[in-house]
């Protein structure tokens, strides 16, 4: 605006008497003008380095956490029976706190995996919620053969049981009508994302229809603890 402003001066618009009066009665006017120009003169290279830093940024990131996918892709290869291509997935998730959840819950910011089968479920577990959840709570890592638990928890009955004998985090803190919903990746892990002041910001998880012991292995590990790292540099700020 105030590029267009000094343009219309420049070309007599509205008129020469307008810009004549603003001229003599409130010579700040112009000068405000010219000042607003010359600092947007100046910020725009600012702006257009800083925009072009991080599409780099996230162009390595993006490269890192496929390239950590296709790792984990091989651990894969040695589960029998063998899992379908599109099975494996990677996931990325960031606390974020709303007025609904104070305190917080994890979002799903990205996910990878070879087809759009099975279709991922939406869930924004809250602490101690899911594998994810519970990697939260512990600020830890936390890897879980769910297939095995649902092959024994066939029912609410024995669920119910299972949870008040052996504590909530057993079951992922889920309910039962949970457990039926997402039971279904037998296979889940996860890692932390910490800030600089190691404080869990979000995590890194991958998951599987089976194949846990197999996948439990200190390759799997390294891939997703080295992942969390770097993304922990930034805050995921570039995912």
């Amino acid at each position: 605006m105030a590029t267009l402003a000094l343009a219309g001066k420049q070309y007599g618009y509205p008129s020469a008497a307008t810009w004549q009066f603003i001229t003599a009665e409130h010579p700040y006017i112009l000068v405000t003008l010219i000042a607003v120009v010359g600092i947007f003169g100046v910020l725009t290279p600012f702006e257009a380095l800083t925009h072009r830093i991080r599409v780099q940024r996230q162009v390595v990131i993006r490269g890192q956490i496929l390239t950590t996918f296709g790792q984990l892709l091989e651990v894969t290869s040695k589960v029998r029976p063998a899992l379908a291509p599109s099975d494996p997935a990677l996931h990325v998730w960031q606390r974020r706190r709303t007025l609904r959840h104070p305190a917080g819950e994890l979002v799903r910011i990205a996910t990878y995996r070879l087809g759009s089968t099975p279709m991922t479920r939406s869930l924004r577990p809250a602490r101690g919620i899911g594998v994810v959840g519970l990697c939260w709570k512990r600020n830890h890592e936390v890897g879980l053969n769910i297939l095995d638990l649902a092959q024994h928890l066939t029912d609410e009955s024995k669920f119910a049981n299972y949870r008040q004998q052996n504590g909530p985090d057993a079951v992922m803190g889920f309910s039962w009508p949970d457990f039926e919903r997402y039971r279904h990746r037998g296979a889940v892990f996860a890692s932390p994302v910490r800030n600089g002041r190691s404080k869990f910001i979000g995590c890194v998880s991958f998951d599987a229809s089976h194949g846990y012991d197999q996948l439990d292995c200190a390759r799997t590990w390294h891939e997703l603890n080295s992942l969390c790292h770097l993304l922990g540099q930034d805050e995921l700020e570039h995912v």
